[in-house]
């Protein structure tokens, strides 16, 4: 086993702490071969500790941490997160021993201000504090912010205001006290920008692995005249990796702020045929798409819009890799992509110590 957690198994954070590393492989290839009913998968593992560059601390009485595992209104107070990358870790001890005290939002009666500290590190680090922007004391809470930044390390600070009846730990109404929105990373030779509000995966080792597998899944293709949909694209990661292979790239995302950012990272890393368009998912019929097509998609847990898959199955693409962290969603997308069949997948273990796992699924005309 490895180092044990002083947190597990009352925190929500982990499931698998009890067993070794190659035990939680096992459990997950296993689960993956039952359910997708194949004998071969390429085994991507990652380090077991010290991987997540993203952590949502929760503030409540007296502490800060992690919700209980099966109480979404209870939680656990966390000095140290094995999960979580040392200099989240670090950010942690200066909040934990700067934000004393505080006046903490109060999860059932929906009243407080501090609701979380969100803390990402990428080669810059982050830390947005989720406050209720309905609060009577948000005018103190954003001063205790401001002075807290001569104190932190971290590159960013940003105050973002949700109300009081939702649950979430991003917003478009933020500002940013120190550095700016976004952070910087690198991910096989290319250069990225990732908004602080936006998605980006949690484990920079296998993000790498994974692009690196999903560009080599293209080299078996003839690519040069044709175009790639990066479909749910972000900030256009897949689509600049991949953009010299192809004619054109067409990169489709629902978030502004992260789409934004295609425009930006294309410049950086010199890319001129790659498009950003915002859509809804749902709409990709209304998309002019030129063949032959090739398609990336890398959806959320919910999956793609069955709108969307039935399009893709009618449109037939070239070639459809489907990145999924969701194995029960993308079971249910398979069975609407009729007219394909698996060629290969591959495991990637992002999440060590959870349930969670990510495949990349290729998928040809069947």
């Amino acid at each position: 086993m490895i180092k044990s957690c002083p947190y597990f198994p009352q925190c929500g954070g982990c499931d698998y702490q009890n067993l070794t590393y190659e035990e939680q492989l096992a459990l997950k290839i296993d689960l993956i071969k039952k359910y997708l009913n194949i004998k071969e998968i390429k085994i991507f593992p990652s380090q077991p500790l010290h991987y997540r560059n993203r952590m949502d601390f929760v503030f409540f009485k007296n502490g800060i941490g992690l919700r209980e595992k099966g109480k979404w209104y209870k939680f656990v107070d966390i000095n140290y997160c094995l999960i979580a990358k040392e200099k989240i870790n670090q950010l942690l001890k200066e909040v934990r021993d700067y934000f004393k005290d505080i006046d903490y939002f109060d999860i059932k009666k929906h009243i407080g201000t501090f609701r979380y500290a969100v803390i990402r590190s990428a080669l810059t680090s982050t830390i947005s504090f989720v406050i209720n922007e309905k609060s009577e004391y948000k005018e103190e809470a954003l001063k205790l912010i401001k002075n807290f930044v001569f104190l932190t390390s971290a590159d960013n600070i940003i105050i973002c205001e949700v109300p009081p009846n939702t649950d979430v730990s991003i917003s478009e109404n933020y500002q940013v006290v120190k550095g700016i929105d976004l952070l910087y990373t690198k991910i096989n030779t290319k250069e990225f920008y990732f908004h602080s509000q936006g998605f980006f995966q949690v484990n920079d080792d296998l993000t790498e692995k994974l692009h690196q597998y999903v560009s080599e899944i293209l080299n078996n293709y003839e690519t040069k005249d044709s175009q790639l949909l990066d479909f749910y694209g972000g900030v256009g990661v897949f689509g600049i990796i991949n953009s010299e292979k192809f004619k054109d790239v067409i990169v489709v995302d629902n978030h502004q702020l992260s789409l934004n950012l295609v425009k930006k990272n294309c410049e950086l890393n010199k890319i001129k045929n790659v498009h950003p368009i915002l859509l809804e998912d749902r709409n990709l019929k209304e998309l002019s798409l030129n063949k032959p097509l090739f398609v990336i998609a890398d959806p959320p847990r919910a999956g793609i819009h069955p709108k969307a898959l039935k399009y893709l199955n009618q449109l037939k693409p070239e070639l459809i890799i489907y990145v999924s962290c969701n194995l029960n969603q993308l079971i249910r997308d398979l069975r609407e992509l009729n007219n394909y069949q698996i060629k290969s997948v591959a495991f990637f273990d992002f999440f060590p110590q959870t349930k969670n796992l990510e495949l990349v699924i290729e998928l040809v005309s069947s």
